[in-house]
């Protein structure tokens, strides 16, 4: 006889920054889901993602499970992100530059204003962590990305 696992994400911790300002798995979803389908449009950032995603169901799913560690300090995410942004050819910094626009336009509009902030945020700090992991991966310089102020 199989034993049935429960597979209901963990909760929040509740000292998560994500928890101070009202950031939910259902928010979460939804930005996700609602900013990679912009992102799979966009002429500049599109290809690159349509070309590395073979599976965008199990993409998104992960990216889920990203955010959620990010924000609410879950640990669902289990992957090497830079690993795998530094095996991608050709990417550079205004493909960051790019996709840290829309991630923020689409934050703003989907989530409340002190989730958008975090998200925001955290976006950037990931967004140079990537960046430097890159050029250092390649030899080059770091490049320097400047913040939204917040408002």
């Amino acid at each position: 006889m199989s034993k049935q696992q429960n597979h209901s994400p963990p909760p929040p911790n509740p000292k998560a920054p994500g928890t101070a300002v009202g950031v939910t798995e259902a928010m979460i979803e939804k930005l996700v889901h609602t900013f990679y389908a912009r992102v799979r449009r966009d002429p500049l950032i599109g290809p690159i993602f349509n070309a590395a995603i073979d599976d965008w169901d199990a993409h998104l799913s992960k990216l889920c499970d990203f955010w959620s560690s990010v924000t609410l300090m879950t640990g669902r995410y289990k992957g090497t992100p830079m690993r795998v942004h530094t095996e991608l050819p050709g990417i550079a910094h205004e493909h960051f530059a790019r996709w840290l626009a829309l991630f923020q336009a689409t934050a703003l509009t989907t989530c409340p204003p002190r989730a958008a902030d975090l998200f925001v945020d955290r976006a950037h700090r990931i967004a140079e962590s990537l960046q430097m992991g890159i050029a250092l991966h390649r030899g080059e310089l770091v490049p320097q990305i400047g913040r939204p102020k917040s408002g």
